[in-house]
């Protein structure tokens, strides 16, 4: 009797664990669902607006006074930048474009160097072009210091020009004409001339 009540104990509590174990797992599965981490928000990189015509760089530009390359450098346009197209030269070579930093914030760049965008070229105003610059030359006084003056260099004779002799070009007398040589095709035909004469005079004896 007692092991019958054991026994029925013991079906009962594991059906109380089989069920307990069934109601707790959906549980668990709510609780070992994995909390998002935090978003990461893309920053926002402005990019320059340039309004009207202006240039694109694809590659390094050196930036001028002026459009030529005697001109003072002012700075580069490193590629991938823009900056706003004021005009251009006569021929459209050079243009001009708006540089901070330059005299009036204007400078030149080489045409063919860049790309034009939002209009052509040749539709840019023409720009006169600021005067070309003029070479300072500094001159250097040597002093004696013997005299205290300056010094005079010692007048150096410079050396006479000697003709070169002239070139004799050697003349060769042309030679003498022999006797007149006859072709041999002459010889050979008065043999068959004379060949063919005794052979009719043969002819002629056998028929007499």
């Amino acid at each position: 009797m007692k092991s019958t009540i054991f026994f029925r104990a013991a079906i009962v509590a594991l059906l109380v664990f089989i069920a307990t174990g069934f109601a707790a797992a959906p549980a668990r599965a709510e609780t070992d669902t994995p909390t998002p981490g935090p978003s990461v928000t893309p920053t926002f990189v402005p990019t320059a607006t340039v309004g009207g015509p202006y240039v694109y760089v694809p590659e390094k530009v050196n930036v001028r006074t002026g459009p030529a390359t005697y001109f003072d450098q002012v700075g580069v346009l490193v590629a991938g930048q823009m900056a706003p197209a004021l005009g251009r030269t006569e021929v459209g070579e050079w243009i001009q474009v708006e540089y901070p930093g330059a005299p009036g914030s204007q400078a030149w760049i080489y045409a063919a160097l860049v790309t034009v965008r939002d209009a052509e070229l040749m539709d840019l105003a023409v720009v006169v072009p600021p005067p070309t610059p003029t070479l300072s030359i500094s001159t250097t006084l040597i002093y004696d210091t013997e005299s205290g003056g300056p010094a005079t260099a010692a007048a150096t004779r410079l050396p006479t020009f000697t003709p070169a002799p002239p070139i004799v070009i050697p003349t060769f007398a042309p030679e003498a004409a022999g006797p007149a040589r006859v072709p041999p095709i002459y010889y050979i035909g008065g043999l068959l001339a004379l060949s063919l004469v005794f052979a009719i005079i043969a002819v002629m004896q056998q028929r007499g």
